[in-house]
């Protein structure tokens, strides 16, 4: 019998990818985007970066999702604490809806201001602020909501790592997928087998 020890090589590809990607994106627009008058310029090419950013990720993590459903997995790990692992387990889930629903609010706020014309055509302007539409609300607190989630979840894998030491990341690498382990039945009959017998061979 096989037990699987590691993830796909495509999703773990498509994790760190995603991983880089989602905090690049969370900080350009937090930190720097921002920051950038809307009459700036420069707010056009940092924008049609960040729509262009938004739509990867999506898109990345409808892929993820698929492959995650579709490939053998290991496990759930478990710290051995009930309540942390749901804590765990409600932060994964919440990854997937986070990220949707932050493109598509994304993407109602450019439909809204008309960004795509702006942005790849070069037409019309941006508005005096975005914060008059609500889905700019939406999008910065559905970002906070993901930066607690990440930060969650690097503090479970950190909490694995150098407290419990069971070598969780190694899940999420490249490596061999599968260990033979022994069959139950076999097991059951070594254990049945007459001591006198087992001395014997």
């Amino acid at each position: 019998m096989q037990r699987v020890v590691r993830y796909s090589p495509l999703l773990v590809v498509l994790h760190w990818l995603f991983a880089v990607l989602v905090v690049v994106a969370l900080t350009g627009g937090a930190l720097v985007l921002v920051k950038i008058p809307n009459s700036d310029p420069a707010k056009i090419p940092a924008l049609r970066n960040h729509f262009e950013g938004g739509i990867l990720l999506a898109s990345l993590m409808l892929v993820r999702f698929l492959v995650r459903v579709r490939t053998s997995r290991p496990q759930r790990a478990s710290t051995g604490n009930p309540a942390l692992d749901r804590i765990a387990s409600t932060t994964q889930l919440l990854f997937y809806p986070l990220v949707l629903a932050q493109a598509g609010v994304g993407l109602l706020l450019a439909l809204q201001t008309h960004l795509p014309q702006v942005l790849f055509a070069g037409h019309g302007a941006l508005p005096v602020s975005f914060w008059i539409y609500p889905a700019r609300t939406a999008h910065y607190a559905i970002s906070r909501l993901l930066m607690v989630a990440i930060a969650l979840h690097i503090s479970g894998g950190l909490y694995h790592s150098v407290i419990l030491r069971d070598g969780l990341l190694r899940r999420m690498w490249f490596g061999r997928r599968f260990l033979e382990t022994p069959d139950r039945d076999d097991s059951s009959r070594a254990a049945m087998t007459h001591p006198m017998e087992q001395k014997s061979t």
